[in-house]
């Protein structure tokens, strides 16, 4: 994959100027994933509730290709541990009957947070921005879903950490090359 602007940090890990931090992971085990890649709203609704479970909340969740492989990008907010604000997240996993691989983007609000959310309030109003998830529209827990996440906004706040995980991911996606021995695995069955 294309790792200009990255230094590695680690095997498998990079970071950049920027702050976010890029890795790939192999999991020699099922995925864990709620459902099979042609469950579309099945697979987003469980990955919705999966998220708030543990304190979180889905941004967004595709099925897609990665360098022809079916697979599932998603973008997460964490609450960053220990301190304010949040931390995104954006990741395809390719699963594989057996195992998967994953290649994750990260990057955490700084000493300033909340500033896209208030400003987006300020525009749509309070009204319209808490929404419910699209996903998993009953869901409660975690962190809530609203407008201030969506990609529209990203031109007006383009140092977000948010809009740099995007941005990342449309960057880098294109350029990943699998392992011919884990592209001829068995697909994931669910």
């Amino acid at each position: 994959m294309d790792l200009t602007g990255f230094a590695e940090r680690e095997p498998g890990v990079w970071s950049d100027p920027q702050g976010l931090v890029l890795s790939v992971h192999f999991f020699p085990l099922v995925p864990d994933l709620p459902a099979r890649l042609d469950e579309p709203e099945r697979l987003r609704a469980g990955l919705a509730e999966g998220a708030a479970r543990a304190g979180g909340g889905l941004i967004e969740a595709e099925c897609g290709v990665v360098d022809g492989v079916p697979a599932v990008r998603q973008l997460v907010k964490v609450p960053r541990p220990h301190g304010r604000g949040q931390v995104f997240l954006g990741s395809w996993t390719v699963p594989k009957a057996g195992c998967s691989t994953v290649f994750k983007v990260q990057a955490a609000e700084g000493a300033t947070t909340g500033m896209r959310e208030a400003m987006v309030m300020a525009r749509v109003g309070p009204a319209d921005y808490f929404r419910p998830h699209p996903y998993a529209p009953g869901l409660s827990g975690g962190l809530p879903y609203h407008v201030g996440d969506h990609e529209q906004w990203d031109t007006g706040f383009p140092d977000h950490p948010l809009t740099l995980v995007r941005a990342a991911l449309r960057r880098i996606t294109p350029t990943v090359t699998l392992d011919e021995r884990f592209r001829v695995l068995p697909p994931f069955a669910g």
